[in-house]
């Protein structure tokens, strides 16, 4: 969501406010910057645990304010500066320090807390958030973290991954929550050395905010208040993804080291039915490619994942799938070039051969049908199912199972299998 014109309005004296640097952090050791202790103190055994989410890191320019009033404080609440509403100012790095611009302040050591003045959400880069955000200097820009507890957290986590739904998907809302809920407290302390505990996109869990809630999503969440998936009492490794396409994929397949008993490649489908999760627009898909494009791609993609030089990709002889997993996903890519055979691993296939323009290849489970002219590759042809890596809870799975009357804890189980249901708050 964007910041209007309106909403830009300054203050008529705009000063800076200059933060000191806070802890330059070296991410090799995985040290915490010590001010966070003054900013969050553990939650008390038993209570609703809070998480801390990256919402940008190494920023350039960071929005802050724009609906209610915002109060920007040190970490022992001492008063630095109040946002008026309607009024944004600008978070905005320098050497050593932070630059609060289009605000009046005061000089305080970093990190800084922002909360809103009446008790509601704040506003960062233009989306409201519930509970409320740190701001400090890292070693290439702005960091931004936000607090707030799980049960809130998981609002706009359930509303961005699986949509606001309506009631018919109550069920697969309510697994969707158990699941996401898991690989947060699980999770937590993950990222210990940027600041905070999860991004808030792809690499962890999409979180948008107060923009993401619903009704259906918030009724959701509550119904299942503190429940989580554990296997023989402990957490599981909750992985899910859009759409498995009609078949999970076996951990391994994907992570090397994810040997788990509840990570089986299963069969997504009723008996003698179509996928749970044939109603997905990424159920099937088809890539067609042009030699030309093909090299195009290789030469963009093959350096990053390889220590083949752009220089060396050219020609490419062939592409085929060299082997395979227990769900049919590749597991290994073969490409060969005038120099000789490059082998690929699945995940890497996946951004290696990234459509122009676009995301890494939906999934790892595709066919290849290639056409040759003069000892080159003239054109190919990628045939996919599903989107994401598919190993554990497909989500477009979990909204067919649910319309089919399957119940949460039993969709949970089916992608799951061995494990329980448990309430840890």
């Amino acid at each position: 969501m964007g910041i209007s014109a309106a909403e830009r309005r300054r203050l008529p004296l705009s000063l800076l406010l200059v933060l000191a640097a806070g802890c330059i952090r070296d991410t090799r050791l995985g040290t915490l910057p010590a001010p966070d202790a003054a900013i969050e103190a553990a939650a008390p055994s038993g209570a609703e645990p809070k998480v801390r989410i990256g919402l940008a890191v190494g920023s350039t320019r960071f929005a802050l304010g724009g609906s209610a009033a915002l109060r920007v404080s040190t970490p022992d609440g001492s008063l630095l500066a109040r946002v008026p509403a309607a009024v944004v100012g600008d978070v905005v790095p320098r050497p050593g320090r932070l630059a609060l611009e289009g605000v009046g302040g005061a000089r305080a050591e970093a990190p800084v807390l922002v909360v809103s003045a009446d008790g509601g959400t704040v506003r960062l880069n233009g989306r409201e958030y519930r509970g409320h955000a740190v701001l400090r200097r890292d070693a290439k820009g702005v960091t931004a973290v936000n607090v707030v507890g799980i049960e809130d957290y998981l609002a706009g986590v359930v509303g961005a991954e699986l949509g606001t739904r309506d009631a018919r998907d109550s069920e697969a809302l309510q697994a969707q929550a158990i699941v996401a809920r898991t690989y947060t407290l699980k999770n937590l302390g993950r990222r210990n050395a940027d600041g905070f505990d999860l991004y808030a996109g792809v690499s962890d869990q999409v979180y948008g905010g107060v923009m993401a809630e619903a009704e259906p999503v918030r009724r959701a969440v509550r119904g299942t208040r503190g429940e989580v998936v554990t296997y023989q009492g402990a957490l599981i490794d909750a992985f899910f993804s859009s759409t498995c396409g009609g078949r999970t994929a076996q951990g391994t397949e994907v992570f090397r080291n994810a040997v788990r008993p509840y990570l089986q490649s299963i069969e997504d489908a009723p008996a003698g039915g179509r996928a749970w999760c044939s109603a997905s627009p990424r159920f099937r898909w088809q890539e067609r490619w042009t030699g030309e494009v093909v090299a195009r791609t290789l030469r963009k993609t093959l350096p990053k994942a390889t220590d083949v030089a752009e220089r060396d990709v050219e020609p490419v002889r062939d592409v085929r799938v060299g082997a395979t997993g227990p769900s049919g996903r590749v597991t290994e890519l073969v490409l060969r070039l005038g120099h000789g055979d490059v082998r690929i691993n699945g995940p890497q296939a996946r951004q290696v051969l990234r459509p122009p323009g676009a995301e890494p290849l939906r999934s790892a489970a595709f066919a290849l049908a290639t056409e040759h002219q003069g000892g080159r590759v003239s054109a190919l042809i990628i045939d996919g199912r599903g989107a994401g890596h598919g190993v554990g809870f497909c989500q477009w799975g979990a909204i067919g199972r649910g319309r089919a009357g399957q119940s949460a804890p039993d969709i949970v189980a089916a992608y799951f299998p061995g494990t329980t249901i448990t309430r840890r708050y």
